[in-house]
């Protein structure tokens, strides 16, 4: 009897491994990959991700102290250029809880304080053609010109199967990762449902890939996130599409409100609700406040 889905669970397919307290050992794998290290023990990983701060409608996929530094890493299937804004709302969120919760450290002293080192990283495997790094600035930003007083860098790394070639050396369950993802989408071409794709990609893994025994054994819950990761990923791509049509004719300003009479909000309001989306994300692409956002859905309660 085919195990049955657990649908309230509605991490992403990349936090489901590599942010999983019981794959630590793929999540040190990853990390020394990206900094050249050679850790060997991965009792060594503290996870802190930010798991669901409500009053934000946000969490992050995967953030960890590792080696002094706090590690924050996002998975994105599109393209985000504001990356750096909401890595400084999870470093934020994240370093807050480090100083409360480390009583050796006193923010009120008159000797400097220690903190572990950031490291932004943007795990990017839409199908944009992307480079295969690419250093994303929160100062990009500002219209003001000149220096900020805060800055956030962002290196997103393009995971997509053939980039990266390296890393992907440095790392197998990563390359695991990218295989099955390019498996699903050359399966989805064929005219198969998302399931069989995954089931597909999943049989087509090496005997010993290192993830392959992980996604087997959670079948239907990596069939749930594809599912709504494609669902979300299609979304997102047809809402931006019907906003550069619509921008193209009437302007920036006119193109959303025409977007939004034409039902493109109505579509952003169903995808929170199914818990498709954030508050955040979805404010995000209607060019909104979340409070604004928060307000249309209100109305259409």
């Amino acid at each position: 009897m085919p195990m049955a889905a657990n649908r309230e669970y509605k991490d992403r397919l990349f936090k489901f491994i590599f942010g999983n307290p019981e794959n630590k050992e793929w999540t040190l794998s990853l990390y020394n990959a990206i900094n050249g290290s050679q850790y060997t023990n991965p009792d060594d990983i503290q996870l802190n991700t930010i798991e669901n701060a409500v009053y934000m409608s946000m969490k992050n996929d995967v953030s960890f102290l590792m080696a002094d530094t706090l590690n924050l890493y996002e998975q994105q299937a599109s393209f985000n250029p504001n990356m750096p804004m909401r890595f400084l709302i999870y470093a934020g969120m994240v370093y807050g809880r480090y100083v409360e919760e480390n009583r050796s450290y006193r923010r009120y002293s008159s000797k400097q304080q220690k903190a572990p080192t950031p490291k932004c990283i943007c795990f990017y495997n839409g199908q944009e053609d992307k480079e295969d790094r690419l250093v994303l600035h929160l100062s990009d930003a500002f219209d003001t010109g000149g220096s900020a007083d805060i800055e956030v860098n962002v290196t997103m790394i393009n995971i997509n199967y053939g980039h990266n070639s390296e890393l992907m050396k440095g790392c197998r369950p990563l390359e695991d990762y990218a295989k099955f993802v390019e498996s699903v989408r050359i399966h989805r071409k064929k005219a198969v449902t998302l399931e069989e794709a995954v089931d597909a990609a999943i049989s087509e893994l090496e005997s010993d890939s290192s993830i392959k025994a992980f996604l087997t054994a959670h079948k239907a819950e990596v069939k749930f996130m594809c599912i709504t990761e494609y669902d979300e990923e299609r979304t997102i791509a047809e809402f931006r599409e019907e906003g550069k049509e619509e921008g193209r004719a009437e302007g920036r300003a006119e193109g959303r409100a025409e977007g939004r009479a034409e039902g493109g909000l109505d579509m952003l309001v169903h995808l929170v609700k199914k818990g498709l989306l954030t508050l955040t994300q979805a404010a995000d692409e209607a060019h909104m406040t979340v409070p604004e956002f928060q307000a249309q859905m209100g109305a259409q309660a």
